[in-house]
This record gives structure tokens, sequence and C-alpha cells, in this order.
């Protein structure tokens, strides 16, 4: 999953929204220096993941699961 969120946001925001019933798990994801800004994260599992120098500007994190993200 984090291939298809690395593609681009408007790419993973698309695919979000026809497929609402899949939770998307990017636990221990790495996903630093990407620009995620905009992104639907609802009620993602995000756990572990690395969002180190990322954009989450305007990222819906609604319902998410960040227990021990690394978002510094």
């Amino acid at each position: 999953m984090a291939k298809l969120l690395r593609d681009g946001v408007n790419v993973w925001n698309q695919w979000r929204r026809s497929h609402r019933l899949i939770k998307p798990d990017l636990s221990i994801a790495n996903l630093n220096d990407v620009d995620l800004s905009g992104t639907d994260f609802i009620r993602a599992t995000l756990s572990g993941a690395d969002f180190s120098n990322t954009n989450l500007t305007g990222a819906d994190l609604t319902g998410a699961d960040l227990t021990g993200a690394f978002l510094a």
C-alpha cells in the first residue's frame, strides 16, 4: 500500500474513494520526505510509520491509529 501512496496523493485518494470498506494498513511504512498534504488516512492503521520530514497539511487522520508513529 505504501507504493500506491508514493504514486501520489491523487492516485491514493482516488483509490480510497473506490475502496471505502478497506482499512489501509501502513504499519511501519517508511513515508519520510513525502508530500502527503490532503491525503485521506481515515481509519488507516499508521502505527509505527515514519512520517519524518513529511508534509501532512490538510491530511484527514480521522480515526487513524498513529500508535508509535514518528511524526517529527
